[in-house]
């Protein structure tokens, strides 16, 4: 059930301007270093909790586009133009008049929250004497926090109206991440009116310790005797904690740390009152690959409404429907989704053996090869013929087998990755090569192989052109096989050896000269 429709960040972080729809039930934030993921999290999560003391931890400094203040520095200066910061999130139908309004950035009568960061009016004069100073001086101690729904009307962490956890998993080892976690966790399980009984049940038994227990080390002292904290920095919510068989989570690896903080978040404590809203920071952190399966299957298995995942794991975005993601790129404000994905291939990532979608995903320009001997030779292959490197001109290769190929060029015409296909011809080219790609012809996606249908494989075009090189390393030997049928059952073995040996002295098959020819127009 989709909860939050979608967000709009204005000078959030590295997001000027930026704009996307989500997904029912799960979305997953995929981008490299640096594209926003963690700032996309931070701000669903700002806007749900509408604590301004969160956002004096992380500080307004620190929320603010550096973009938009640096242009600002290098003004006029004028006060009128002070940049605002502001993030809307656009809600379902929640059935609760106070949430719905037009006070939103579009103006139109919906359900929504909103966090601003503007000048404060009343210090209008105060600002414009930092402003007329010479250095660059932005106002930042001057601006003030609020937080509205879209019918305006103001709210706080104590008036929340979506119930919601977030989980870093790359602040495991956070003491103050932990506690803040641990109270989330307690707030969400259990009704206010419970949490503010038992906090008053708990400060009288820390009287009736001191009264009784102490009692009789108080009755020997005079001016200064012994007591119990009581105050807001140690109630029953500081001093709670998570146990596994009696033993604190702290005291767990982080591994085992990540899973339980996860599972815990994800648990169907209430059935009927499920999370509305799940936020997920890098959970594959930490995790064994069976864990890592374990997690996938309680993530896709959660009561939670909607669920927000940012990840760098391939295991991860497949298993959870690659058709999910939204795609951040740190060179372009402009998120992709994948929703147009075929649903056929989404399923066969779902089910297929663990792969590098990711690394696909994530790059400019690809080159999918067949099988280990071309991705063990290949990086040799580019040096030679264009005097650089695959990771110097930004190329990854990706060894998919030859069934996959296709599946992979979806995710390429979706998302525009420009994808160079090096194949075996398999005996018939033109029906293998050609024909079977008819369905892939773009200006991203070039098919390259030996149009030569008796060099039906790699093996056989390096043979042939070759046979000295070939036979010099493994002719001696032969007793049954032929060189070249000990190199087309030895694929990996004789690519390895001819790269160690005699990379140098390689001719390599021309279509792959033209693929990577093509792959840098």
């Amino acid at each position: 059930m989709k909860i939050i429709e979608k967000i709009k960040l204005f000078n959030f972080k590295r997001f000027s301007n930026f704009e996307v729809q989500f997904t029912e039930e799960i979305n997953l934030l995929i981008g490299d270093n640096e594209a926003g993921k963690s700032s996309l999290l931070t701000a669903i999560e700002l806007v749900l909790s509408g604590s301004k003391s969160k956002i004096d931890s992380i500080g307004i400094d620190n929320l603010f586009n550096k973009q938009i203040i640096n242009e600002f520095l290098v003004s006029d200066k004028s006060i009128a133009n002070l940049p605002t910061l502001r993030v809307e999130l656009y809600l379902n139908e929640q059935n609760n008049p106070h949430l719905n309004g037009k006070v939103n950035s579009e103006g139109v009568a919906c359900d929504g929250l909103v966090l601003t960061c503007e000048p404060n009016e009343e210090l209008t004069h105060e600002i414009s004497e930092v402003l007329a100073q010479e250095e660059s001086n932005f106002p930042y101690e001057y601006y003030v926090v609020n937080f509205a729904t879209f019918s305006g009307q103001a709210y706080s962490g104590y008036r929340k109206f979506l119930k919601f956890l977030a989980l870093d998993s790359s602040q495991i080892n956070n003491d103050y991440a932990t506690k803040e976690y641990i109270k989330a966790v307690y707030d969400n399980f259990v009704e206010q009116t419970a949490r503010i009984k038992l906090k008053n049940e708990y400060r009288q038994q820390k009287v009736a310790f001191k009264e009784t227990n102490l009692k009789s080390i108080n009755d020997k002292l005079d001016e200064y005797q012994f007591s119990i904290r009581s105050s807001t920095k140690s109630n029953l919510e500081t001093d709670l904690n998570i146990v596994e068989d009696d033993v604190p989570i702290e005291n767990k690896g982080k591994g085992r740390q990540c899973f339980i903080k996860t599972e815990f978040a994800l648990r169907e404590h209430d059935a009927d009152k499920p999370l509305d809203v799940l936020l997920l920071e890098e959970p594959e952190n930490h995790l064994s690959h069976t864990n890592m399966k374990r997690l996938v299957h309680r993530i896709s298995e959660s009561h939670a409404k909607q669920i927000f995942v940012a990840t760098h794991n391939s295991l991860i975005s497949t298993r959870l429907n690659l058709r999910n993601s939204i795609l951040l790129n740190s060179s372009s404000p402009e998120p992709l989704t994948m929703r147009d994905l075929p649903e056929d291939t989404a399923k066969f990532f779902m089910k297929a053996p663990d792969n590098n979608v990711l690394e696909f995903i994530l790059s400019a320009k690809v080159i999918l090869v067949e099988g280990d001997a071309e991705y063990i030779l290949l990086d040799s292959f580019y040096s030679l013929v264009t005097g650089s490197s695959l990771e110097a001109d930004d190329i990854h290769v990706i060894s998919v087998g030859g069934t996959s190929f296709k599946r992979y060029l979806d995710i390429a015409k979706v998302l525009g990755i420009r994808t160079a296909v090096i194949r075996d011809n398999d005996g018939d080219y033109q029906t293998n090569c050609i024909d079977s790609y008819l369905g892939y012809v773009a200006d991203n996606i070039g098919v390259f192989y030996d149009a030569v249908n008796t060099s039906s494989t790699f093996e056989i075009c390096l043979y042939d052109l070759n046979r000295e090189v070939c036979d010099e390393l493994w002719l001696a030997d032969r007793k049954t096989l032929s060189v070249q049928e000990y190199m087309l059952k030895n694929k990996a073995d004789c690519a390895f050896e001819l790269l160690d040996k005699k990379a140098d002295q390689i001719i390599i098959p021309d279509y792959i000269e033209r693929a990577f020819q093509w792959i840098n127009e």
